[in-house]
């Protein structure tokens, strides 16, 4: 018999009251104050105590004063962006904490230490205007760049202050265009005239708190006369507008970001808006006289069906009259995925994953035909690619790493496989006793999962090696391998093993992967994660002693589901910038955004699969946990530093001895806001973690 309405909402109601109790019971709730009195006094009491275990050890110096050298070196490659007839990069050392806008020619920064010229200095506007300045970056005006907008944090939060900025005399505009702190988008409309989406007062904001309203706003008028283009729902995430450019060819585009992955997409032409007729769960953008449109779920349009993941092109005015024959630019196999394309000239550069390697497939666009050509790529590593002038030239930037591998910078040429190398990153280790496996563990349900492994050659398979597991698993994003000079001298150089798991969640293999970790599948990536865990102890790579996990945000959350469901496995976990009362996610900072990756709490038939995993729910006095450090930032206004302050309040009035926590005071979701602070959090972290996983033998110990 099937049950009354009736008897349905009642029980939907005493789901929701339950859900309600439940919070108003939460007695670390006050921990939530960011800044309340009471909430940084435990945080300073906390941070102490870390401070004070820390003291006397001389590792843990060591280690800092390690990421300071590797962090601050000057034969860093410098990254750049080309406007005009100059390359620009910002740039951070011991001498700039705050960093350096800079700028030199193209054929200066071939040299090996090419003279730079300053654009904007960071540390001294910050000590002119008494400020915490973080930079945020800039967005100049195209194809003249002649005005910048500049974004300046205070603290390293989301939320940033923006300034125009006059490349020409390196000064900010007078009277130019400033918008107040915020969360918000903007972009150039032209000249004298900007695409704004930010806090526009009561009421202009979603549940996310990113902007609701995206208006044009002139030069000279006040913000409040601009000009809406859109409003979305208070439930949507946000609004945004751009202006999309390339071979001289203008779209202006709305954006309305309904959740995290289903979003609106309009033409905006002579000030009407029409919505673009593509999927809800789609990425579009623009190349030359072709729109190109990659669904995130099997398309079904013109009478055939293109397949998830794909990367399609069509001519944009072909497409406004009703085609719909597409050209596949990509379509993804069992084993690959699309992960980004950027444009030159004439060519598309289009990158994938096969089995979680780098591929990349240079695309021209002539005479109203696409033709193709495989470039060849090392393999094992990550190669990213970006044009050197979009509009003026096929020449792009191609620039490799691995684990053990520096990154190589290299002068591509579209058409051929002539290159030239440009920079080359310093070794900070000797890379030469390690190398670099990929193998697969076998998740709970059947599934293969890939990871990589970093280990001395002449690893015993003893089960005594001090291991650390990474992950993430979510959002579709991808790990894949890349150098790190901080990892080498504080893990691999000590006799670590270091291990990253491309558990579901992620993007390694495209928009399936992903799916199939989402909302009430969510544990698929906890079981993914313990099965590599599994697999490196049933190998004798490591044993629990020895075996350690790590993840930031959403990661966070799952190194807080690795503490709490499976103890058995791991002696120590580090939990980043976390995620971890997953009750009240969708109520703090940015949550509600993410209520698509993880569902709606408030929902009682939702919270009842969130709750199986939620680590603040879950953990228990009388149960032995492994050691665990909290680690999180004050100023993170993405996710809230409440997650880890109540997880770790809880733990210890539990009665758990082995909980570490520390909070830094500014560098937002980042966790730093310069490079002294990212070696201070990076060395109490691996502090920590050798501390509880080294072997016996072992000479290092934190005290």
């Amino acid at each position: 018999m099937r049950p009354s309405l009736k008897i349905i909402s009642t029980i939907y109601l005493l789901g929701l009251a339950g859900i309600a109790a439940a919070q108003s019971n939460d007695p670390y709730q006050w921990l939530e104050d960011v800044s309340g009195d009471k909430a940084l006094h435990w945080v300073r009491e906390q941070n102490q105590i870390t401070r004070d275990k820390l003291k006397q050890d001389a590792g843990y110096r060591q280690l800092r004063q390690d990421l300071l050298v590797v962090l601050n070196s000057k034969d860093r490659i410098p990254g750049i962006h080309k406007m005009g007839n100059a390359v620009y990069n910002f740039w951070t050392d011991a001498d700039h904490p705050r960093g350096v806008w800079r700028k030199t020619s193209l054929e200066e920064y071939r040299k090996k230490q090419p003279v730079w010229e300053t654009v904007l200095d960071v540390d001294a506007l910050a000590k002119t205007e008494k400020e915490n300045w973080v930079y945020k970056g800039s967005n100049c005006r195209e194809p003249v760049f002649d005005r910048c907008l500049i974004q300046l944090s205070h603290g390293g939060a989301d939320a940033v202050v923006l300034r125009e900025f006059d490349l020409n005399s390196k000064s900010f505009v007078k009277d130019g265009f400033i918008l107040p702190e915020a969360k918000m988008t903007v972009d150039w409309r032209d000249k004298d005239s900007l695409y704004v989406a930010t806090d526009f007062g009561s009421g202009s904001l979603t549940d996310s708190g990113y902007a609701r309203i995206v208006k044009t706003w002139k030069r000279g008028t006040p913000l409040d006369n601009a000009d809406t283009l859109l409003e979305g729902e208070k439930t949507d995430m946000s609004v945004s507008a751009q202006n999309s450019l390339h071979h001289g060819i203008e779209h202006h585009l709305v954006h309305r970001q309904i959740t995290f992955y289903t979003s609106e997409t309009y033409l905006l032409e002579d000030g009407k808006l029409s919505k673009l007729d593509i999927p809800s769960k789609a990425d579009v953008g623009f190349f030359n006289t072709q729109m190109l449109v990659t669904p995130r779920e099997n398309w079904n349009t013109g009478g055939k069906i293109y397949k998830s993941g794909s990367v399609l092109a069509i001519d944009f005015t072909a497409f406004q009259k009703g085609n719909r024959e597409f050209t596949i630019l990509f379509e993804p196999e069992p084993g690959t995925s699309y992960t980004g394309s950027a444009a030159t000239q004439s060519y598309l550069l289009l990158q994938s994953l096969d089995n979680v390697k780098s591929h990349l497939v240079e695309w021209k666009f002539a005479d109203g035909k696409w033709t193709s050509r495989q470039v060849s790529l090392p393999t094992m590593g990550t190669v990213t690619v970006r044009p050197v002038d979009d509009n003026n030239s096929d020449d792009y930037l191609l620039r490799y790493s691995d684990y053990l591998t520096p990154d190589v910078l290299l002068m591509a040429h579209a058409g051929n496989d002539l290159r030239e190398p440009l920079k080359s990153a310093p070794t900070f280790f000797d890379a030469t006793p390690y190398e670099i496996a990929q193998q697969f563990a076998t998740s709970k349900d059947g599934t293969k999962v890939p990871y990589f492994i970093v280990k001395r050659k002449d690893m015993p398979y003893d089960g005594q090696n001090p291991t650390l597991l990474y992950g993430y698993g979510g959002f579709q994003i991808s790990l894949t391998p890349s150098y790190s000079g901080g990892l080498g001298k504080t893990w691999l150089e000590k006799g670590g093993v270091y291990v990253v798991a491309n558990i579901r969640g992620g993007g390694e293999f495209g928009p399936r992967w992903h799916q199939a970790a989402l909302k009430e599948n969510r544990q698929r990536a906890y079981d993914d994660f313990a099965a590599v865990a599994e697999d490196l102890i049933s190998t004798k790579v490591t044993s629990p002693r020895h075996l350690g996990a790590m993840g930031g945000s959403n990661g966070g959350l799952l190194a807080g589901v690795a503490l709490t469901q499976r103890p058995d496995l791991f002696n120590a976990v580090v939990s980043q910038v976390p995620l971890l009362d997953m009750q009240r996610f969708n109520q703090l900072l940015a949550g509600a955004s993410w209520m698509g990756e993880y569902g709606n709490p408030d929902i009682p038939a939702e919270w009842a699969y969130i709750q199986r995993y939620s680590p603040y729910q879950n953990v228990k006095a009388g149960v032995q946990y492994p050691n665990v450090l909290f680690i999180t930032s004050t100023r993170d206004d993405r996710v809230h530093p409440g997650h880890a302050r109540k997880m770790a309040a809880k733990m210890l009035d539990q009665g758990h001895k082995n909980v570490w926590y520390y909070e830094n005071t500014e560098g937002g979701h980042g966790g730093a806001a310069n490079n002294e602070q990212r070696a201070d959090m990076s060395a109490i972290t691996y502090a920590f973690l050798w501390n509880m996983l080294q072997p016996a033998n072992s000479a290092y110990a934190v005290h």
